[in-house]
């Protein structure tokens, strides 16, 4: 998402698309950002630690993070592709074709990180509730 960019031409007026001209394509990015890092964090953490109960916590808010960033940036890759003609919002991915592409596919993989983020989190709720680590 941080690398899609593209300018086009339209009636001798140049704009550019960025991902950081949309506050929730900016949003989907920290979320993911934020996501990755405290997974990696989460790696440290001893298999005996006490911690692990917090982590749970943090694993929930985690994944609601990773959905709300995929959802609001999902809304508004659907906005730019089909447009809206109640608001009068005209498409855009026909003039930015490569730049629309580029978000769809990350897009798709944020999808596919919170879906796999939501699996192991209910596999790790389900252990927990099956053979608590401590009583």
């Amino acid at each position: 998402m941080a690398t899609s960019h593209e300018k086009a031409s339209l009636f001798a007026v140049t704009f550019e698309a960025k991902y950081s001209h949309t506050p929730a394509f900016k949003y989907f990015l920290i979320s993911n950002v934020v996501g990755s890092v405290y997974s990696f964090l989460v790696l440290f953490v001893p298999a005996q630690s006490l911690l692990w109960r917090f982590v749970a916590a943090l694993d929930v808010i985690v994944t609601m993070l990773l959905t709300s960033g995929t959802s609001a940036a999902l809304a508004i890759a659907y906005v730019g592709k089909k447009g809206n003609s109640h608001a009068g919002w005209l498409p855009i991915c026909g003039q930015v074709e490569k730049y629309c592409h580029h978000v769809a596919g990350a897009l798709a993989a944020g999808f596919v990180g919170a879906t796999v983020y939501l699996i192991i989190l209910l596999y790790y709720v389900q252990t927990l509730l099956h053979y608590p680590i401590f009583v």
